[in-house]
């Protein structure tokens, strides 16, 4: 580049600071993902209850479960319609979103106390489940070779369960997309042995001489005296039918979990986001409802009652040592199906972990908590310091509960279907407080006159709200945790809101009112930060030859971007959105590597912009004495296609092509170089082609 182009876009001085003529910003934000890998990432909580909710539910409801975990999955689909509805009005959604909004900040905090203990105890139950299958095959492997000796399977269940929450913390420290990456590997082990082991068993129950649906569980409700908790010595409720269909149908709540996480991975899922979100949904349907119904079922119709109860902590094991075949055969039968296990189980781990950082960043993001749990990792871009906390949670909570997965089990309830619960009675007074157009609405309304009646979501709210207080009074253990946990998170949560407040009120000196009206503006993001001394492909980090330029500088006016982000294929051609910062002393050129109020409220409508839309763009930030001259220096330099801008309040869209053609003219020095320059306002477009 000439002398004449460097002094003019940035005067030189002898300071390294001064040499800076690009600040690159970047954001894990702007990370998307397939709605396989959006599946994949749900499927690994929502699917991997098939390794153990069939052996809790039978202990306390009898062999009807089966029936009961099947029809939680086909209602799991009713749920899935929850999060359609609001996570386009949402891009950040899920139960805290939409509650704060509904209900407000003292209801969302329980709620998302109640939901966080859903996610730390996500977990370390699927974690220490694997961690007993894989005990389970050691000491069945050692006990057919003759060899006199056991692990201790909840210490061995403990160790494992804390080197795979450590594994897939870090992972997630890397980014979602590294992880969901895993998640998908693991979603495609898990459906193949679905397949293998729901096909092996129907096959073997075929070639049994007995008919074939002679070996289905009977539909007989048979509770246990711990099914009823703290009613167990109320005699008259046992006789009420809805009742006992309530406890059975709370004992098998579990199948439910993972529900949440789609309200959290929606912002992940790519373009076009609603289409890919309702195949990501049916997706995981057709996998819940097949695998998860489908082995607690095998597990009563194959493995004898006097020999299932050793299999109730390894369910789908011992469906493998039941199958048609040589014994050798079933035990590397039994070896796939432990591997597999301990793998989706740990997917679950992953999926708690996105599904809880997700959570706390909304949290942080309204500054209930401090902005120092966002503050990024300087490789990675990810709230790393939020991972850290829920990674130590977990483990914390498998220490305490030394990995019993019946204790784990009981607790987990209590969070699965109250942060449903917020969330589907949010969803009903949102249709009455909120009437935008929605993308997709939840079926069964009523219109009559004015009157709006929302008959799908109130359904799934009653059933949802009446499982929840029969379960208060049914699952000790859950109550009495869950309530411990969410009141005390929710206490945290409201001291570290208040002192947040004061801080940022004293630090900003703002009042009450000021810090109020601040607190329900936008969010603004954070951003890593990177000075370059040159302009180039390589420095901003756009890989294809074929790139566009977008400037912005008033955050209310991106409609240029958001047409841009639309009309681009991300595969073929990168986006870059540039900010020209002029500097305000035109003697006094240093450049700081920190962001400015105004830029970072900018950026933080450019990731909002791009988040919606689910595209990810080049973010960079070019010091300079002009604006325009900036704009297309950048352009050359960067090799871009096309320059797109918005209408400016100051000049006429003529005046504006004209300025920047000129300056064209006198940064290209090749006259095979040609340009494309665009001024996009909300109703038309003003070209010129160079």
């Amino acid at each position: 580049m000439s002398e004449k182009k460097d002094s003019s876009s940035i005067l030189k001085s002898p300071t390294v600071k001064n040499a800076t003529k690009l600040i690159v910003l970047s954001t894990v934000m702007f990370t998307f993902i397939s709605y396989w890998r959006a599946a994949a990432v749900v499927v690994g909580d929502l699917g991997s209850t098939a390794y153990y909710i069939g052996g809790i539910a039978e202990q306390f409801i009898g062999k009807i479960a089966p029936y009961f975990i099947l029809a939680l999955m086909l209602f799991s689909f009713a749920i899935s319609a929850l999060y359609l509805e609001s996570s386009p009005l949402f891009t950040r959604g899920g139960v805290y979103r939409v509650v704060k909004f509904t209900l407000g900040d003292w209801f969302a905090r329980v709620s998302v106390s109640a939901l966080i203990f859903d996610y730390v105890l996500t977990g370390p139950i699927s974690s220490v489940s694997g961690g007993q299958y894989l005990a389970g095959l050691i000491n069945d492997t050692l006990r057919l070779n003759g060899i006199n000796f056991m692990v201790d399977r909840n210490i061995m269940a403990m160790a494992v369960a804390i080197i795979i929450i450590l594994y897939f913390w870090w992972e997630n420290v890397k980014g979602i997309e590294e992880s969901s990456d895993k998640a998908f590997k693991i979603f495609v082990i898990t459906g193949i042995m679905g397949v293998v082991v729901i096909s092996w068993g129907i096959f073997t129950l075929l070639a049994k001489e007995e008919p074939f649906f002679s070996h289905f569980p009977p539909l007989e409700l048979n509770l246990s005296e711990h099914a009823y908790g703290w009613l167990k010595d109320v005699d008259w409720l046992k006789s009420i039918g809805l009742i006992s269909i309530l406890i059975a149908f709370g004992h098998s709540l579990l199948a439910l979990s993972g529900n949440e996480t789609l309200g959290q991975v929606y912002r992940e899922v790519e373009y076009p986001k609603v289409k890919n979100f309702k195949k990501a949904i049916v997706v995981i349907f057709v996998f819940t409802v097949v695998i998860t119904p489908g082995v607690s079922f095998l597990g009563l119709m194959l493995i004898p009652d006097d020999i299932r109860p050793h299999y109730i902590d390894n369910l789908i094991g011992g469906i493998a040592m039941f199958l048609y075949g040589p014994m050798w055969l079933r035990l590397i039968v039994q070896g796939f199906v432990v591997i597999v296990g301990v793998l989706i189980l740990s997917a679950a781990v992953n999926t708690s972990i996105v599904g809880a950082n997700s959570v706390i960043n909304r949290v942080a993001e309204d500054r209930v908590l401090t902005d120092w749990f966002r503050k990024p990792h300087k490789k990675y871009g990810t709230t790393y310091r939020v991972l850290n906390l829920i990674a130590i949670l977990q483990i914390a909570t498998i220490l305490l509960s030394r990995g019993d997965i019946i204790i784990l089990g009981e607790a987990y309830a209590f969070g699965v279907i109250w942060s449903l619960v917020f969330k589907s009675f949010a969803m009903v007074v949102l249709r009455y407080k909120d009437k935008r157009p929605r993308e997709w609405k939840v079926p069964l309304n009523i219109n009559i006159g004015k009157v709006h009646i929302p008959l799908g979501l109130m359904t799934i709210f009653m059933i949802l709200f009446f499982t929840a207080m029969t379960n208060l009074f049914t699952k000790p253990i859950a109550t009495i945790s869950g309530i411990i946990f969410t009141l005390s998170f929710f206490i945290i949560l409201t001291i570290s809101s208040f002192i947040n407040k004061r801080r940022i009120m004293k630090v900003q000196n703002i009042s009450e009112d000021e810090f109020e009206h601040e607190k329900h503006s936008k969010i603004m993001e954070h951003f890593n930060v990177e000075d370059e001394t040159e302009i180039t492909a390589e420095s901003v980090g756009t890989d294809l030859e074929d790139r566009v330029l977008v400037a912005v500088r008033d955050p209310g006016n991106l409609n240029h971007l958001r047409k841009v982000i639309y009309e681009t294929d991300i595969e073929k051609t990168d986006i870059i959105v540039m900010i020209g910062r002029v500097f305000k002393d035109k003697l006094t050129t240093e450049v700081s590597e920190e962001l400015e109020h105004d830029e970072q409220d900018l950026f933080s409508r450019v990731v909002d912009t791009a988040e919606e839309i689910g595209k990810p763009v080049h973010t960079i930030v070019v010091p300079t004495n002009n604006a325009f001259y900036a704009i297309m220096n950048t352009a050359y330099n960067l090799k871009v296609r096309e320059v797109i801008i918005g209408l400016s309040a100051k000049y006429r869209p003529d005046v504006q092509l004209q300025q920047l053609a000129l300056l064209w003219g006198t940064i290209n020095s090749d006259e095979s170089k040609h340009i494309l320059l665009r001024i996009v306002t909300q109703d038309r477009e003003y070209k010129a082609e160079l």
